[in-house]
């Protein structure tokens, strides 16, 4: 699912919004969550999952190409844990794919 595709689930769901509404809150709310991680602040959202920043040391690595050593700085990256509800959605609601799918194949 790509960003527009989420406008469009929100602007379907909720008819009361325009397309450019929808647009609007989907872009406040993930700039919410960048600028948050960008402070340093854990974004937990209850049922879905949180969103920390984990620290990658500084290291020595490899030029491929060249093989000589290079220096690669420490970095910041985001990192997404789900929570438990989605965790347990998602494996049911796979299983019920597959399920179906298995059945129909055997018809």
């Amino acid at each position: 699912m790509t960003r527009s595709d989420l406008v469009e689930e929100l602007a379907a769901r909720f008819s009361q919004l325009t397309h450019r509404d929808a647009e609007h809150a989907v872009k406040t709310i993930l700039d919410a969550v960048g600028d948050a991680l960008v402070r340093g602040h854990r974004v937990e959202i209850r049922g879905f999952g949180s969103f920390s920043i984990n620290r990658r040391p500084p290291r020595m690595g490899r030029n491929p190409r060249s093989g000589e050593s290079v220096a690669i700085p420490e970095k910041r990256v985001p990192h997404f844990k789900p929570g438990k509800a989605l965790r347990e959605a998602v494996d049911q609601r796979t299983a019920e794919i597959e399920a179906r799918e298995l059945r129909e194949s055997r018809e």
